[in-house]
């Protein structure tokens, strides 16, 4: 694991997960939670995030990146920031959860996607894939191809084969074993 992804993963640990009882917003109730904006919208976490989702998204050679508002919004950031820091610009977007109400009316904010453009729909916290899922439409809408669906974390409740079922690719930074492993005692850091 890259020093970079290794740091994001304790900070994740350390910040976001927390045991108890929560309701979802797939509407699942859990015994954990993972708050991922305190970690995605910290200063020493936006740099990490978009160092980790580049390095999975480089491969897909996409023009763009985007996903559902709110999770998505500090995640696609990160990521055109850190890919014009390295010479290789991603555009971000961003997907409203319902049709502006005014002016243009539109779905999707930032710059104009081309058609048929290729691009990476983003997530934080994926649980049944719903909320990048209906990123994905709306991209579909307008002329867009999805090539690679990504979440900073996969809880494993099944979003991986819902999102794959639907003909989507599915990469993930980390999976919930990867996190809960990383608050073992002994475990390295």
């Amino acid at each position: 694991m890259s020093d970079a992804r290794e740091r994001l993963l304790r900070l994740l640990r350390e910040r976001a997960y927390r045991e108890g009882s929560f309701a979802l917003s797939s509407g699942r109730q859990s015994t954990f939670y993972v708050d991922s904006k305190t970690v995605t919208l910290s200063p020493d976490g936006i740099p990490l995030v978009g160092e980790a989702f580049f390095d999975i998204i480089r491969p897909y050679s996409v023009s763009a990146v985007g996903g559902l508002t709110l999770g998505a919004d500090p995640i696609v950031t990160a990521i055109a920031a850190h890919s014009g820091k390295v010479g290789e610009p991603i555009p971000a977007f961003i997907v409203r959860k319902e049709p502006k109400s005014h002016g243009t009316r539109k779905w999707i904010e930032g710059p104009v996607l081309p058609q048929h453009a290729r691009v990476a729909i983003v997530d934080d916290v994926l649980t049944t894939g719903g909320s990048a899922l209906k990123a994905a439409e709306a991209v579909r809408a307008e002329g867009g191809e999805v090539a690679v669906i990504v979440g900073l974390l996969d809880r494993e409740e099944g979003a991986r084969e819902r999102v794959e079922a639907l003909g989507y690719r599915f990469e993930s930074v980390f999976r919930l074993t990867e996190l809960r492993d990383a608050g073992k005692p002994g475990r390295d850091h």
